[in-house]
């Protein structure tokens, strides 16, 4: 097994890793978001 410090170095980083994707998802998913329908066409 690799030392305490590896592990936590490797840790540190993927801890950023998964920080920045969420910001990135989080911007892509406002922009994915559909419109709501204000008046419905169906009658």
């Amino acid at each position: 097994m690799e030392n305490t410090h590896e592990f936590v170095e490797k840790l540190h980083e993927d801890q950023a890793k998964a920080r920045q994707n969420e910001k990135r998802q989080s911007k892509a998913q406002a922009n994915r978001k559909l419109p709501n329908k204000q008046h419905s066409t169906n009658k």
